[in-house]
């Protein structure tokens, strides 16, 4: 039998808890490895309702008092009016799709992480000879080939190993619900487009740092194979090509693989590292509720 506390704080914080898990929805359907279509719809939404219930409590951008029913629930720096009273109104529908766009935020960010590896895999891809070899990769959920897919399947496993699904709950969700709302967004809409746009420029950057060891080896590979074939015509050593390029750079990533995971990592916690700067920068001062 549900405790009838927990059915009480659900009635009596029912818009915020739709607020929230609008929230945690949008993030679910946007993140990566969560937005797969391998998951059913039901299991987001009851992940997303679990995610609200839970932070409730301590949803501090809500001036939620959970030990105290009869508490005014109010956004801050909006009007002083109940949310409670105002589920039906076109004001609770603007805050829905305002606090949609939150969640949207977070997991666009962390969807822009992973393209960074993906994008990686295709730099090289074709230089290596697997330019052609595009299929549907399950994970980015685009048309990606071979080594973007490899690249993918990397980092979701990295991801998991150093915890990500913890952080990106607890660090970026559970600490947005602390910190901003629909108001800290609208008066915050530069940081958010600052930390949007460095993403994207890092997407690039991070790319070619990681492929740069092994998209310059195979540069240095067709020039050195292109000089013999001029040296000695006779010689058909274009016809070589691919195998050998193949083969470098399948021992370069046998090689390089370790450093990739630390770059790997280092990435990812780079990105939860920037929703930490954007909720200090936009956000309301925790006073209670916890750390990570």
């Amino acid at each position: 039998m549900v405790d009838s506390a927990v059915l009480n704080n659900i009635l009596i914080f029912g818009p915020v808890f739709l607020l929230i898990a609008a929230r945690a929805l949008a993030m679910i359907q946007v993140a990566p490895l969560l937005s797969s279509d391998a998951i059913p719809q039901v299991a987001k939404i009851a992940l997303a309702g679990l995610a609200a219930f839970a932070v409730i409590p301590t949803a501090e951008a809500f001036h939620v008092a959970a030990n105290n029913p009869n508490a005014i629930v109010t956004l801050p720096g909006g009007s002083l009016s109940d949310l409670r009273h105002e589920v039906f109104s076109l004001r609770f529908l603007l805050l829905i799709a305002g606090e949609a766009m939150i969640g949207i935020i977070i997991g666009f960010y962390m969807t822009i992480i992973f393209a960074s590896f993906s994008t990686a895999g295709q730099f090289f891809s074709l230089k290596m000879g697997f330019g052609a070899s595009e299929t549907f990769d399950p994970v980015a959920q685009v048309e990606n080939p071979l080594m973007g897919q490899y690249f993918n399947l990397v980092a979701m496993l990295i991801f998991v190993t150093i915890g990500g699904f913890h952080e990106l709950f607890f660090g970026g969700f559970w600490r947005s619900v602390q910190t901003i709302n629909v108001i800290s967004l609208i008066e915050g809409t530069e940081p958010v487009v600052t930390m949007i746009v460095s993403g994207l420029t890092r997407l690039f950057l991070d790319a070619i740092i990681i492929a740069l060891p092994i998209l310059g080896t195979l540069f240095l590979t067709s020039l050195t194979t292109g000089l013999i074939s001029k040296a000695s015509p006779q010689v058909n050593i274009l016809s070589e090509g691919f195998p050998i390029s193949i083969i470098t750079a399948f021992v370069l990533l046998l090689t390089v693989l370790p450093f990739m995971i630390e770059a790997f990592t280092r990435i990812i916690n780079a990105g939860f590292g920037s929703f930490q700067n954007l909720y200090i920068q936009i956000g309301r001062q925790i006073t209670g509720g916890g750390g990570i």
